[in-house]
């Protein structure tokens, strides 16, 4: 069983030929909805690719938050530890133009997760065979869910996302430490790559189109990218996780189960939606049989 601890947003996205520039209006091309959160995101890359996953999180008493636990029911993820609180869900303003996009998150029900209520769904963690973490629940609640972890030897990957959150407290009790490029130079300077050497197989830093890296002990490895032709770039990071995730469930060797979270990602970005794109196994599969090193 996968766990992953993190926050389930409603996405309300607009596509746009061109960011607008300060000041400047511009016509829009799109308006949708569409579930996402990174730990919504994660939850459903992982059970997509076959995975028995369950979320802890929250929220809100409104119709999005019906929305989004109907699609997590869905997407075959367990909901028994998500709980409903007053007021708003979650939700990420997203601006999508030249393959790109700009987010802003709106915590809403995620802030209410509670410390206390990682303590009453304790037994979830300790009985899990990896748990995912993000950083856009409360900070004492990610440390409290690492600290639970660490202490009964679950692995976990902590997706240290936003950055601004991270404290260096986090990283002694994570397994696997997964920023992207532009946040692992957030959390350790211009020069992550000597950070890489002081964590070997536990810091993977992903490059976007680029692959991974990480070091393995003895030298760097950079698992390379897979050719694609990006629609949608939300959620690929996500996806990465989740895929990741699920291939250290399956006791996958590391460089491998980074090239299958790889082959996830490449494939998550052809399709419009966070987790509308997410494959299933036998598309990453294929993928990673065609190509890539």
């Amino acid at each position: 069983m996968i766990t992953v601890v993190g926050s389930i947003n409603m996405d309300l996205v607009v596509s746009t030929r061109v960011f607008p520039k300060q000041g400047e209006t511009v016509l829009g091309d799109l308006y949708t909805t569409v579930p996402g959160g990174k730990g919504a995101n994660q939850a459903v890359a992982a059970a997509r690719l076959g995975s028995e996953v369950q979320m802890l999180g929250a929220v809100g008493n409104d119709a999005f938050g019906d929305e989004l636990l109907a699609g997590l029911e869905a997407g075959n993820v367990q909901l028994q530890a998500v709980e409903r609180k007053d007021g708003a869900s979650g939700i990420a303003n997203i601006l999508l133009s030249e393959g790109d996009n700009r987010i802003i998150v709106v915590p809403g029900a995620n802030h209410k997760v509670t410390v206390e209520e990682i303590e009453v769904h304790k037994h979830l963690l300790a009985n899990s065979s990896v748990v995912i973490m993000q950083l856009e629940l409360p900070i004492p609640v990610v440390q409290k869910a690492l600290e639970i972890c660490y202490e009964h030897e679950v692995p976990t990957i902590l997706n240290p996302a936003p950055a601004s959150g991270f404290n260096s407290e986090l990283l002694k009790y994570c397994t696997y430490l997964t920023p992207n490029e532009t946040e692992a130079e957030e959390i350790f300077g211009g020069n992550w790559q000597q950070a890489l050497e002081q964590y070997p197989n536990r810091l993977v830093v992903t490059l976007g189109e680029k692959g991974a890296q990480f070091y393995d002990g003895e030298k760097h490895v950079v698992i390379t990218g897979f050719p694609t032709k990006a629609v949608d770039t939300t959620g690929a990071g996500d996806t990465f996780n989740g895929a990741l995730g699920a291939a250290i469930a399956e006791n996958m060797p590391f460089a491998e189960a980074v090239r299958f979270a790889n082959a996830a990602a490449s494939l998550s970005v052809e399709k419009f939606g966070a987790q509308g794109g997410m494959p299933v196994r036998d598309a990453v599969m294929e993928r990673m049989a065609g190509g890539s090193r």
